[in-house]
């Protein structure tokens, strides 16, 4: 190994193990538009290096260097395009009620059941349909990625009924989206009933929280 190459990869090794001393934060800059792209291309940078010592041949400190790069690559493009998708999404939907989250990964639009539904129904309210309408506009805006759309309820009634409720509310929702124009192969209509509170079930705050549907976009990699 040259003494160039050693330099340069101790220099790359450093400069990572400081990004992975701290879990990347994108809310540290709220201002920041690029925050999930940094975020991005550091976690690549470091998967990169990781795969180019694993399987790269040859001179392993250079396949190391090159991977990282192109793991820096890969991983700011994703995170840029989720930057621009989640800003786009917040345009489309008119309603502050609804929340987009960037998680770096994927993009959750969280959609309280309460506004989406009618008190043990599963048809969704007719004033939700035009920011369902946004969602799936986006959704067609951005092909490159599965959608999973899950109903979620809180603890009241039984568990069979609720799993059968957060079912039928996550196929409402997804069937609007597909109606909607989303290429069905690209959603999957997921119930979780009871099983994943956000916050407690002993108050009607709480409650109310977790009555949610999540339509979760993953990018495809």
């Amino acid at each position: 190994m040259n003494f160039r190459i050693s330099a340069l990869l101790l220099a790359t090794a450093g400069t990572l193990a400081l990004s992975g001393c701290e879990q990347p934060n994108p809310n540290a800059y709220p201002n920041d538009p690029n925050a999930r792209a940094k975020n991005g291309a550091i976690a690549g940078a470091i998967a990169g290096a990781g795969a180019g010592l694993i399987f790269g041949k040859g001179d392993r400190a250079a396949q190391a260097v090159a991977g990282a790069a192109l793991g820096a690559a890969v991983g700011g493009a994703v995170g840029h395009s989720l930057d621009q998708q989640a800003a786009d999404l917040r345009r489309q939907i008119g309603d502050g009620r609804i929340s987009v989250t960037n998680t770096g990964n994927t993009l959750v639009v969280n959609m309280p059941q309460d506004i989406l539904f009618a008190t043990d129904s599963d048809h969704v309210r007719p004033a939700l349909r035009n920011e369902l309408s946004g969602v799936a506009q986006n959704l067609s805006s951005y092909p490159d990625s599965t959608v999973q759309v899950v109903g979620h309820t809180d603890n009241t009634g039984t568990a069979s009924y609720n799993q059968n409720l957060s079912e039928r509310r996550a196929g409402a929702v997804a069937g609007i989206l597909i109606g909607d124009g989303v290429a069905p192969q690209r959603i999957q209509a997921i119930g979780r009933g009871e099983d994943q509170p956000i916050a407690t079930n002993q108050t009607s705050e709480g409650r109310a929280r977790n009555r949610r549907v999540e339509i979760i976009i993953i990018p495809n990699r």
